[in-house]
């Protein structure tokens, strides 16, 4: 069986053509694919559906993409299934709010099929790739395992969404080392994911109000660096 064949994508979205044209070019492509009309609906079939990436638009009705990719996040099952937003709306707090629910990327309507197919294709692949870093970091009391996606703190265990842990990863990987926003948007986010620099301070805030203030260090006018106390 080919690689695309096992891939189940969910695509919610309140637009019937643009499911039906999202839904055709996916099938075309060999994804497995089902279809939801909102948030909620997108929750149930998911359930039963257990997609590996969800396509999610911002503005739908009974429940919204935001509030949608929060509830995911919020479920073991979900919180490290891949999630894309699409939406027709183009302000800046549109997409912070859609990675600060825990979105993997982000993407304006109107949607062309190819682009999107190719985007998708690039999330998956990061799925696949593999590097020569532990699988297991240990710093101090903190222990981030790469397996689990889970980060232990002493007698604490923290499910971080995906994207926060592996920007905490990535920092912890290359401990003391200073990256500034855009570097880390291509360490972590990938060079194909269009997103704004301020993402990268949403995430290192959130990360911030799990573990404390003790690991992930501000270089003032330069970015971040990973580091504690032996």
């Amino acid at each position: 069986m080919k690689y695309k064949e096992k891939v189940r994508i969910l695509i919610a979205d309140d637009e019937e053509d643009i499911l039906e044209i999202l839904e055709y070019n996916l099938q075309k492509e060999g994804y497995q694919t089902r279809i939801a009309k909102n948030g909620r609906d997108a929750l149930d079939i998911a359930k039963e559906f257990q997609p590996h990436l969800i396509v999610l638009d911002i503005m739908m009705p009974i429940m919204d993409g935001i509030e949608a990719c929060k509830r995911f996040r919020e479920t073991t099952d979900f919180a490290k299934t891949f999630i894309l937003f699409l939406t027709a709306r183009t302000e800046e707090y549109s997409e912070i709010a859609a990675f600060d629910a825990g979105a993997d990327d982000f993407i304006t309507k109107p949607i062309k099929p190819k682009a999107l197919i190719s985007r998708i294709s690039a999330i998956l692949k990061r799925e696949k790739k593999s590097d020569n870093n532990p699988t297991i970091i240990n710093a101090g009391d903190l222990v981030i395992d790469r397996n689990t996606y889970v980060v232990t703190q002493g007698d604490a265990l923290h499910n971080l969404p995906r994207k926060e842990f592996e920007l905490l990863y990535f920092l912890a990987a290359n401990q003391n080392k200073v990256f500034n926003r855009d570097e880390l948007l291509q360490k972590v986010w990938g060079s194909d994911v269009y997103v704004l620099s301020r993402t990268v301070d949403v995430h290192i805030r959130k990360v911030r109000e799990r573990l404390g203030d003790s690991y992930i260090t501000t270089i003032k006018g330069v970015g971040y660096k990973f580091e504690y106390d032996s």
